[in-house]
């Protein structure tokens, strides 16, 4: 998954070496549009490919934007998520392609709009899982084993949080009370503090149980989430927290995590990232641009293929869920003090 940033303005934006025209820039008309269109608009993103691959994955979606739009659009690279909605603020980018995070601070820090929603295997969210290697102590029935059909691998869950029979489906929250079985000194493996699933849900969801998570369990940092998962399966922590479901990461270094690292609780939903833009775009050719952009993953294989090279999605959906949004912002709160 990609990495949430908590604070938009923590870092400043490296250069954007194209700047779109904002709309007061342009009283020229665009097919399709209106006076008030711009020249040319500018989209900000963190990609999931590097160097001399950028072109090659950023310019089909910037040329299908262009012609169906019928002005320029631009593509450019961010150093970050936070970067992103500094682009947005500065107007250096009329439209940003980032995680939840930088979503929630953009519409509240800039007024943008959010249009869309990131989707990843057919789900615009996932949940954060809590992970145990001591099934006696944190499930209060014998584990199943249930199928991952992402990956096919069947996997072990407790606390009736998936069903012996159906494929996984990973929806929280779950199973939440287990926390609460978490004792003073227990080994926690937590990832960095940027981390939704590995770190902000669940540490929300010990504080919510009641554990107090700074002096109440022993932290045991790891990186990424396959750490998380190995922390637990070669017993370095008790219990570990990662996204759903990370245990497929790892099957070739621990063939034993399906039955040795068991699922016990999932945390409530946490929210895929999606695509924001200015207010100082027109109404008309926001409804254009989402349009445009909700249809591109099936506009064509190629255009498939593209998206995810380019920032790792399946498609992208006009539902988005700002409730969700609003959420993450208020978790992120807890942790920009």
């Amino acid at each position: 998954m990609r990495k949430s940033v908590i604070a938009a303005g923590a870092l400043a934006v490296l250069a954007l070496g194209l700047a779109g025209c904002s709309a007061a820039d342009s009283g020229a008309s665009a097919a399709g549009g209106t006076k008030d269109w711009p020249k040319s608009i500018t989209i900000s993103l963190v990609p999931s490919v590097e160097g001399e691959d950028l072109a090659e994955a950023l310019d089909p979606l910037t040329k299908y934007l262009s012609k169906d739009l019928g002005i320029e659009v631009k593509g450019v690279v961010a150093s970050d998520y936070a970067a992103t909605v500094e682009a947005l603020g500065s107007d250096q980018a009329q439209v940003v392609i980032t995680d939840a995070g930088s979503l929630f601070n953009a519409t509240e820090q800039h007024g943008a709009k959010l249009i869309l929603r990131d989707v990843r295997f057919g789900a615009t969210s996932y949940a954060g899982v809590a992970y145990t290697n001591n099934p006696g102590k944190y499930c209060a029935d014998k584990p199943v084993t249930v199928k991952y059909a992402a990956s096919g691998i069947d996997l072990s869950y407790c606390n009736g949080i998936e069903k012996a029979g159906a494929d996984a489906a990973g929806k929280g929250p779950a199973g939440i009370d287990a926390l609460k079985k978490i004792t003073p000194g227990t080994k926690v493996a937590l990832q960095a503090a940027t981390s939704p699933a590995g770190y902000q849900y669940p540490v929300v969801a010990m504080r919510d149980a009641g554990i107090n998570t700074d002096t109440g369990i022993t932290q045991v940092p790891v990186e990424g989430n396959n750490n998380a998962v190995l922390s637990v399966s070669k017993g370095d922590a008790e219990v570990s927290f990662g996204y759903w479901d990370a245990r497929t990461t790892v099957t070739k270094e621990a063939p034993d995590v399906a039955d040795k690292v068991v699922a016990f609780a999932y945390t409530e939903m946490i929210p895929n990232g999606g695509v924001a833009v200015s207010d100082t775009l027109p109404d008309d050719l926001v409804e254009k641009l989402t349009k445009a952009m909700d249809g591109y993953a099936d506009s064509s294989k190629e255009a498939k293929d593209v998206m995810f090279k380019l920032v790792g999605l399946s498609d992208w959906t006009a539902d988005t869920a700002p409730e969700q949004i609003a959420r993450y912002g208020e978790v992120l709160k807890q942790f920009s003090k």
